[in-house]
């Protein structure tokens, strides 16, 4: 797999530079875990490290994104008419089900034209009625005219006329019948104008992001709230062109709510769907994912880290990512290897900063070239030592080729992950933690 090396060097060189700092201050004085007989001139000149032993296996292949947390259904409630806000029903973070009345606008002027409307329907109402009984006079006289015409006691030009006042009449019956239902369509517009001055919640969920108050003016651009469903959430993240070769649909998303605190709770799910169009001119597209916001860990806007596992490099020697360096100076990029120490060394788990283990005695280190052939979150595949070799994660900053002796701490992998995973405002936190932990205490 193709690794970009800048990004990696960056790494390596910000890792390995916190790490340097912490350990420096964690370790204490390095003169007084002296076991062998150099003395202290001769130790102060001879730095400290940390290191672990490479292994060997397959790393499971990542790609760390960031996503937009988004509530499904989430939109954002405006009125459709103007008016002032006469009432608010709900607060931010109540739940509210579809049709809850949300916010109430003066409605005097809309009530109005709702009498208006109805009023214009009887009128019209009415002049149907009439319409019709006109209509239906002449209908009746015309069949008395036509009877008396067969018996010759009416004349033909009475019989013609009443058949042009029916026609008429027949007419204004169709103009009110048109006219009432106009009227009609206006009521039902007037009331259906009328209902908008009550905003009603479109959907169930939770309401937030309030901006509504009561006496406030408001008309169709006015935002009064954000209503979304906040038990089930979709993650959006970008994804490149270049990532679309080996991201798909189905595959698993390790979200981590709080990627900035010590303490962050993963959720995992899967990546359930990929935008097919690319945007032309970033060339990339947006990738979702459905998740359950069972506990109210995520919120709709929080920015998440998110990592998507794609699959397993080749199996190679294995070492963390912080291990791997690049001097400075000439620019190689490799490890700093422990050539004396063996397999019955045992590494420590946890440094206690009060009663830190013993440093070696000055022992040789020798920079190795590698090559990286894959890359993980935290760890690395490489090719150019071997498993079991040890390879120094603390400290490199410290060494260079013409100082190849230093005195090393045996760590063990999963403390060095976890140092990894520190953001670097942990860092500078445990840091400040441990000065202020050292710091003398004076008293008068």
């Amino acid at each position: 797999m193709k690794i970009e090396n800048s990004r990696i060097k960056t790494l390596s060189r910000a890792l390995t530079f916190s790490f340097a700092m912490l350990l420096l201050i964690s370790c204490g004085n390095y003169n007084n875990d002296n076991q062998g007989g150099e003395n202290e001139q001769e130790l102060s000149t001879i730095p400290a490290v940390e290191a672990v032993k490479a292994r060997y296996g397959s790393l499971p292949l990542s790609q760390r994104l960031s996503g937009t947390v988004i509530a499904n259904n989430q939109v954002s409630l405006y009125p459709e008419i103007s008016g002032k806000i006469t009432e608010v029903h709900v607060q931010s973070g109540d739940k509210v089900k579809e049709g809850d009345p949300i916010v109430s606008l003066q409605d005097r002027q809309y009530k109005e034209q709702v009498e208006q409307a109805k009023a214009n329907l009887r009128i019209n109402q009415a002049r149907l009625k009439q319409a019709k009984a006109r209509y239906n006079e002449l209908e009746a006289q015309y069949k008395r005219t036509k009877q008396l015409s067969e018996k010759e006691l009416s004349s033909d030009l009475e019989l013609e006329t009443l058949q042009a006042q029916m026609s008429s009449a027949e007419a204004d019956v169709e103009l009110a019948e048109a006219q009432l239902q106009q009227s009609q369509s206006n009521l039902n517009e007037q009331q259906e104008i009328f209902s908008k001055t009550v905003i009603r919640a479109p959907i169930n969920g939770t309401v937030g992001q309030r901006n509504a108050e009561r006496g406030m003016q408001v008309n169709s651009s006015t935002r009064l709230f954000t209503i979304g469903d906040l038990d089930n959430l979709r993650i959006e993240v970008m994804l490149t062109e270049d990532m679309l070769n080996s991201i798909k649909v189905g595959q698993t998303a390790q979200i981590y709510p709080n990627p900035n605190g010590k303490k962050s709770k993963m959720i995992e799910a899967d990546l359930s769907r990929i935008s097919p169009f690319l945007n032309n001119i970033t060339r990339s597209t947006e990738g979702e994912i459905d998740v359950q916001n069972n506990n109210n860990i995520l919120r709709p806007g929080m920015f998440v880290a998110v990592d998507i596992l794609y699959g397993e490099s080749q199996q190679a020697t294995l070492i963390p990512s912080s291990a791997l360096f690049t001097d400075p100076e000439t620019g190689k990029e490799g490890v700093y290897m422990v050539t004396s120490m063996g397999s019955e060394v045992e590494p420590i788990k946890q440094l206690d900063p009060d009663n830190p283990p013993p440093l070696s005695d000055a022992t040789p280190v020798e920079f190795k070239q590698v090559d990286v052939i894959a890359e993980g979150r935290m760890e690395l595949g490489v090719a150019g030592i071997d498993p079991g070799s040890w390879v120094v994660t603390v400290g490199q900053n410290l060494l260079d080729e013409d100082k190849s002796k230093a005195r090393v701490r045996a760590s063990s992998w999963k403390r060095i992950l976890a140092m990894q995973g520190l953001q670097r405002q942990d860092l500078l936190q445990r840091i400040l933690d441990d000065i202020n932990t050292e710091s003398p205490t004076t008293t008068n």
